[in-house]
């Protein structure tokens, strides 16, 4: 996860999505609600930039609307531009069972509170998440799988093979998998701060491609 900015409301959005919404909501059955929000898709597509709130990962097939606060917890919010988050269809089908106060919300999460450990490619906290949402990233990073799940691990490991084979610059990294990109970055810092081997043999590093 990496911090995202709120987008402003689009234009249309009031007439397509939030309008028709309160209408049915009014009728008082919110068991089954019309997914007017899909209107708003594209939209929140471009305002996450094509990566999932969640794994912080460019999505190669489009992705979900997620409800932040599910229909289920609150079902007013089910037409409420600021509930929307850009999410993988997985990722959106694990969240469903969790409460709002069990995960960090993509607009809350901060510099630096996630990494990725190479080569594994797992996902990890730090010390900078600060104590007091530390549990609720603990959560998310178990219950959505998103530190060593088998699914999340193999997409990271193969934006990581691309960037070590050639097929992507570090500059097209940090467009697809953003933490991903910083990992690579901070091991190659720690790889030119080592002292020279001393029998003068290379260090190993990854590749460093050219072209996106």
């Amino acid at each position: 996860m990496i911090p995202f900015e709120r987008a402003p409301e689009p234009a249309g959005f009031d007439a397509s999505v939030r309008q028709p919404g309160q209408r049915w909501l009014a009728k008082g059955d919110a068991r089954s609600t019309p997914g007017y929000w899909r209107r708003a898709a594209r939209d929140l597509r471009a305002a996450f930039k094509d990566l999932c709130g969640y794994t912080a990962m460019w999505l190669s097939t489009p992705g979900t609307v997620d409800h932040f606060v599910s229909r289920d917890e609150d079902p007013s919010l089910a037409y409420a531009w600021t509930n929307f988050r850009y999410a993988a269809a997985w990722i959106n089908s694990s969240k469903s069972a969790l409460r709002s106060d069990q995960v960090l919300d993509p607009f809350e999460g901060g510099d630096g509170w996630f990494e990725i450990i190479l080569p594994s490619c797992q996902m990890v906290l730090t010390d900078r998440c600060p104590p007091e949402v530390r549990d609720r990233a603990q959560t998310m990073l178990k219950r959505l799988k998103l530190g060593d799940g088998e699914s999340v691990v193999s997409f990271r490991q193969e934006w990581y093979r691309m960037y070590c084979e050639g097929e992507l610059s570090l500059e097209g990294l940090a467009r697809k998998a953003p933490l991903l990109a910083r990992a690579v970055r901070k091991q190659r810092e720690q790889a030119a701060a080592e002292p020279a081997a001393s029998d003068g043999a290379p260090r190993s590093r990854p590749a460093e491609a050219s072209g996106a």
